[in-house]
């Protein structure tokens, strides 16, 4: 139930089409409420102390910075999800994440545009390569490496494996650099003091450069080799698992070797698909949606579940185990990533579970006809459509 405003807008109102409710005269933001229809009016099967499990990056801080910006998702803005922090960066043409190192695996998905990736391993093996829209990287933990955006520039997310992270807290070479006393440098490098009076004051972080030359004029042949195991992976040019509500694409250590502590799913839903009910049986679920619109119902036993409303540029988090489903409900198709903090990817389907217990034990569990227990699936399908 909704008041009318003006031709083609009405005010939403938390009032149930059963009755329950009232009406919000204010004061309230609505154009925040009409982004959350689900959290205004939730589902009357919602219930209990769910807590919440959305972030928008558009509520984000932005670091800006000469070269580019970032904002990042951690267990400040979404205390919920500490196993995964997120980082949203943009690279003008020739902009540079300075070199640096972290703590955490970085693990990452080119948005848009192209960019430049190096690493150098504690063997001193190199890796240097060209990301473009859909790729992926990853650099272990305390692997040195940079990013420097190209011809157009770029944009991507970055994941770390531990929801504490914040990427204005890593360990950078200006940093460092700025904090070590002149005649150290000196006696570390072989050079006299006069080679580093013009060293950054403090962290760049971000900074404007030119654009590269081509990957072949700047080529360094390490006399160790190259690393084993390329730190990077063409997700899009994966063949995904095509199903008549949308696609999956699985990546984990079984398909890109080096990512050892992170796994991920990009999933398509088309309009009128939706991603099964299922649960992840190894860690917590982080998600990034790419586009579209989309709600999630997360059930965590004992009687309570909430949904929640999601866009392009929203995080989103499920706990370990909780049961949950994702819906398409605009007109365009939904893109999103769910990860997590593993070396594999694995979920249980609550409808191949059914499908693999006797039949007599459903039926008897769930008061089930033969119309449910007849449409049950042996094999797992990730996406079904209405």
């Amino acid at each position: 139930m909704s008041k009318p405003v003006k031709e083609g807008f009405q005010i939403p109102q938390p009032i149930r089409a059963d009755g329950a409710g009232a009406t919000d005269p204010g004061p309230r933001d609505v154009l925040r409420d009409l982004e959350n229809p689900n959290m205004l009016v939730p589902p009357a099967t919602d219930a209990g102390l769910i807590p919440n499990m959305k972030f928008s990056f558009s509520d984000a801080h932005m670091q800006l910075n000469h070269g580019g910006w970032s904002r990042e998702v951690t267990v400040r803005e979404l205390p919920v999800a500490k196993t995964l922090a997120g980082v949203n960066m943009r690279l003008t043409p020739g902009g540079v994440r300075e070199l640096h190192w972290h703590q955490q695996a970085e693990w990452a998905y080119m948005l848009t545009g192209k960019a430049r990736i190096t690493a150098v391993d504690e063997k001193g093996r190199n890796f240097i390569d060209d990301v473009g829209e859909g790729d992926l990287w990853y650099f272990p933990p305390g692997i040195p490496h940079s990013i420097q955006g190209l011809e157009e520039g770029c944009e991507f997310l970055l994941v770390f494996d531990d929801g504490n992270f914040s990427d204005l807290n890593t360990l950078s070479i200006s940093d460092w650099f700025a904090h070590t006393p002149p005649d150290v440098l000196a006696v570390n490098f072989g050079v006299d003091e006069s080679a580093f009076e013009n060293i950054p004051s403090g962290q760049v972080y971000i900074f404007q450069d030119k654009v590269p030359g081509s990957l072949t004029s700047l080529e360094i042949e390490s006399p160790y080799g190259s690393v084993p195991r390329s730190f990077k992976h063409r997700l899009l040019a994966q063949t995904p698992e095509v199903m008549p509500g949308g696609s999956v694409r699985i990546v984990d250590s079984s398909n890109f070797p080096v990512s050892v502590t992170v796994a991920a799913a990009l999933v398509e839903l088309k309009p009128g698909g939706m991603r099964e009910l299922h649960w992840h049986p190894n860690q917590d679920e982080w998600q990034y949606y790419l586009s579209g619109q989309a709600r999630m119902t997360v059930f965590g036993g004992n009687g309570s579940a909430r949904t929640f409303d999601y866009r392009a540029g929203d995080v989103g988090y499920v706990p370990f185990a909780y049961g949950h489903y994702i819906q398409n409900t605009g007109e365009e198709t939904v893109w999103f990533l769910e990860m997590f903090k593993s070396d594999r990817f694995a979920d249980v389907s609550l409808n191949q579970w059914m499908a693999l217990t006797p039949r007599e034990l459903v039926r008897d569990n769930l008061h089930a006809g033969p119309q449910l227990l007849d449409s049950l699936h042996k094999r797992k399908r990730p996406v079904v459509s209405s």
